[in-house]
């Protein structure tokens, strides 16, 4: 785990503690504010915690923030979490890992029935004493006994390539029903984050109450949590086996919602469940400086007679609704792309401000067009027969023509990678000569002869530099010694991608997804680096990779690097994953000039010969 990430799990501690506490809401939200921030930083902020000005210059940290930024840094500490946490019973944090628990609820059950452990709350589940509390009902209880063995069996965020396939299925499946008009999933999901805490669902149908009945029944449900017209929430399984419902005992439960919309709200309704929750803020504060009122009704004129009641509960009608493009219109904005709604300059970079593209006007500050799937054109990762890929060699290219690509480049794993069926110098050599014959048996396309080269743990390369220049293309890659202390990681991946002879740096912290966080290097040296010597960082568009992540590929952009999507491709399914690379760039603000696989052919070989001569 990160510096950032160690970081903004304590304040999200400290913000849960506070809440808990009965503290005031201002600390509260300060923290809670601190952790997202935190965590959204490209940067490592402990490279920061000598120069206090610059944390402070950083949105949504201010000087108390700042200070605790430094102790931690310095200390590996925050003494105010110290004493928040010794105000508290140590296991009723994990009391409030259960789903459908708050913080009220839980100090309630601390205050006034002893409850300072999961074993506590199950005792007084167990002996009915949880049923002389107040609103602890039944039917509440019963919530609460579901909620702890869905949190007993592991209770993780799903992985973007796991969540997204189920969406769509059922999506899918609404989309069929009598009387729906729309269908669409919403939150997270649509920003593209890499994993994901539940799953949004929402629909426009003329057939409200029998819509809620069905998602209720849909397969792969395992509980239903609640139902009804406007809204319905289930438990699903989701399995890692993408072609089919996850109703299995192997799939993970995930919390689905369905909530039901009327067509003519459909634009606004989409804006608020997509969130982020930051963008929305941002997003009504623009509405109440025009008199305006943004809800997930529409936005409203401000009658601003005082009256609290919902303008659309009140009659009135909203100026736009229907579309997220009319309600962006409305608030004189360019439409945002859902991956980028996250509070991070995009509003204030939307105002209008002459033509797209930066003709006229202040068109520099306009959004940037930020790439698409269409835009790719080449794959620069792929794997064979020769070491553990599923296709040879013109198979491999059969299926890159067949998607549309001008160039696939054969990168099979080097020696070190023993257990990937690693090529030794030998193999190499022949596998090369098989590459440039398959040229004559698949024609239409590119294909190059390269390697996906371990980079050892001293950061040098695993073959000699004379048959490195035998290859088109070399993608540097960690695979071993992934746990190294930050400065020597840095050190290791700096120097590699120093070498003369390498184009791409490939997953470069070699994190998993809810398995392993990898590498943690001063990803600012890096960029730094990668710029200096015209080194793309990859993209890896692997769910279970995802690496480069969208923080590091937002830094990436801001210190002028190229970055490659490549699929890694072992699977002719894997070609499919490109997508969840593409919105991992997306997030991080990618253009399609900015990613080398964009590139047309004759632009791409010169790129890559240039480290050739």
């Amino acid at each position: 785990m990160s510096f950032n990430d160690r970081l903004a799990e304590r304040f999200e501690r400290i913000a849960k503690i506070l809440e808990l506490l009965g503290e005031d809401k201002f600390r509260v939200n300060a923290h809670a504010r601190a952790a997202r921030t935190v965590e959204g930083q490209a940067a490592d902020l402990s490279t920061l915690a000598g120069d206090k000005k610059a944390l402070t210059a950083i949105e949504g940290i201010g000087p108390k923030i700042a200070d605790k930024i430094i102790e931690f840094a310095t200390s590996g500490k925050i003494t105010e979490l110290e004493e928040l946490e010794a105000r508290v019973p140590p296991g009723l944090m994990r009391v409030m890992e259960i789903p459908g628990l708050g913080p009220k609820t839980v100090a309630m059950l601390w205050q006034q029935a002893r409850v300072e452990s999961l074993e506590d709350l199950k005792r007084i589940i167990d002996d009915g004493s949880i049923l002389t509390l107040p609103r602890m009902g039944e039917k509440s209880v019963e919530k609460i006994k579901k909620s702890m063995a869905f949190a007993a069996e592991g209770n993780k965020r799903l992985e973007l390539g796991v969540a997204m396939p189920l969406a769509e299925l059922i999506v899918y499946e609404v989309q069929k029903w009598p009387g729906v008009e729309r269908a669409a999933f919403a939150g997270s999901l649509r920003r593209g984050k890499d994993t994901i805490g539940d799953i949004d669902i929402l629909v426009a149908t003329s057939d409200m109450a029998g819509t809620g009945e069905r998602f209720t029944k849909l397969p792969g449900v395992v509980e239903v949590l609640s139902s009804g017209e406007g809204k319905s929430s289930v438990r699903m399984r989701a399995s890692a086996d993408l072609n089919r419902w996850g109703a299995d005992a192997d799939g993970q439960g995930v919390q689905v919602d369905l909530r039901v919309i009327p067509l003519d709200r459909w634009g606004a309704a989409m804006m608020y469940f997509t969130g982020s929750k930051e963008h929305n803020i941002r997003m009504r504060e623009r509405a109440l400086r025009r008199g305006q009122t943004l809800t997930e009704w529409g936005l409203f004129p401000n009658p601003d007679d005082g009256d609290p009641t919902p303008p659309h509960k009140r009659g009135i009608k909203p100026i736009a609704a229907a579309t997220e493009g009319e309600v962006f219109a409305a608030l004189e904005l360019e439409e945002i792309a859902p991956e980028i709604r996250e509070d991070r300059g995009e509003v204030d970079l939307a105002e209008h401000k002459g033509e797209k593209g930066g003709k006229g006007g202040d068109g520099p500050h306009r959004l940037p067009r930020l790439i698409e799937v269409k835009d790719i054109r080449s794959e620069l990762h792929a794997h064979t027969t020769a070491s553990d890929g599923k296709m040879s060699i013109v198979e491999l290219a059969g299926e890159a023509k067949r998607r549309g690509f001008h160039t696939i480049t054969v990168t099979d794993h080097s020696k070190s990678s023993a257990v990937a069926g690693g090529l030794s110098p030998e193999r190499l050599v022949e596998h090369i000569e098989a590459i440039h014959a398959a040229r004559k048996d698949v024609t239409g396309i590119t294909i190059l002869a390269g390697s996906e080269v371990d980079i050892l743990a001293d950061g040098s390369l695993d073959y000699e530099d004379a048959l490195l220049r035998r290859l088109d293309l070399v993608v540097a890659s960690p695979h071993a010694s992934l746990s190294q202390e930050p400065v020597v990681a840095t050190e290791r991946l700096v120097r590699a991608i120093s070498h003369p002879l390498v184009h791409i740096l490939g997953h470069p912290t070699g994190r998993l997804l809810n398995r392993r966080p990898g590498l943690e290097p001063d990803m600012r040296e890096i960029y730094a680096v990668a710029k200096a010597h015209d080194v793309a960082l990859e993209i890896n568009a692997h769910w279970m990779r995802l690496d480069l992540r969208d923080t590091h590929v937002k830094g990436a952009m801001e210190a002028g690097c190229l970055v490659s999507i490549d699929c890694d491709v072992h699977d002719p399914r894997d070609f499919d994953n490109l997508r969840y690379g593409v919105v991992t760039a997306r997030r991080g603000w990618v253009t399609p000039e900015r990613c080398v696989n964009t590139w047309d052919a004759a632009v791409l070989h010169e790129w890559l010969g240039k480290k050739r001569q």
